[in-house]
């Protein structure tokens, strides 16, 4: 029998396990805003460190922090770099990093706004910060809900187009974000943004089990992502960047 997780657990949502079409497709995006080759690069929320091994792929400055030490132990037997903090304050110091990623993190975090304006500080002028964050339009909520006390895993459908209190109530673990709540947490600290869209799923796990129904959601959704249907995709992307420190200074 497998144990159901308890409410730490499900707090800190799921990590990437292995790499797949939908981690190469998030990983391209990422490249087409944030030149990787040489970067230094922070991984906030790594997790066992997926995304952190493939980065070093294009530079061997790549750091992931995570507040889940068990994670951390298991992914350090093969990836160098990670270390235990907490996105509201971060180890590092002034301008270190050129790259920070939020692969769906900002949700979990205790103050996301904080975690934002730490990520702030420690982006060097001139750098980038990728945010992937869970779309309030969605029709599916991933990250499982709470009837009382017994915990049910799973895609729901429609618990996002719930009132807040409601929706608040069944997923207490998991914020889901509209355009106004993203923009209110990098609202008013100095960065430009770069780019501001939605993206569908990767279907990996349609793919799995159907190949030929994930193949058609992949070309009709991805289709979407071009048209006001982008709407309700899975989550928002969006790529905020620093100003160079002349802009900074007003020289």
């Amino acid at each position: 029998m497998v144990k159901a997780p308890d409410r730490a657990e499900v707090a800190l949502g799921n990590p990437s396990f292995v790499w797949r079409f939908g981690q190469d497709r998030r990983l391209n995006l990422i490249r087409h805003y944030a030149p990787l080759e040489g970067a230094r690069i922070l991984d906030i929320g790594c997790g066992l460190g997926v995304y952190v091994r493939k980065f070093r792929e294009f530079s061997d400055r790549v750091n992931g922090i995570d507040i889940d030490a068990k994670r951390l132990r298991e992914g350090a037997r093969t990836t160098p770099g990670l270390m235990l903090a907490v996105g509201e304050h971060l180890p590092f110091r002034d301008a270190s990093f050129d790259v920070i990623v939020l692969n769906e993190v900002i949700e979990h975090v205790t103050n996301d706004r904080e975690t934002m304006r730490e990520g702030m500080r420690i982006l060097a002028p001139g750098g980038r910060i990728v945010i992937y964050a869970p779309n309030r339009l969605y029709p599916f909520e991933t990250h499982g809900i709470y009837l009382g006390r017994r915990f049910i895993f799973g895609n729901i459908p429609f618990v996002n187009w719930l009132p807040n209190p409601l929706r608040n109530r069944l997923v207490p673990h998991a914020r889901a974000y509209t355009k106004r709540g993203i923009r209110r947490t990098f609202e008013g600290l100095g960065a430009g943004v770069l780019a501001e869209t939605y993206v569908y799923p990767g279907f990996d796990n349609i793919i799995a089990r159907h190949k030929r129904l994930g193949a058609v959601l992949r070309a009709v959704l991805y289709r979407a992502e071009r048209t006001p249907l982008r709407l309700f995709g899975l989550s928002h992307f969006v790529v905020l960047r620093k100003p160079p420190a002349a802009a900074q200074t007003g020289g």
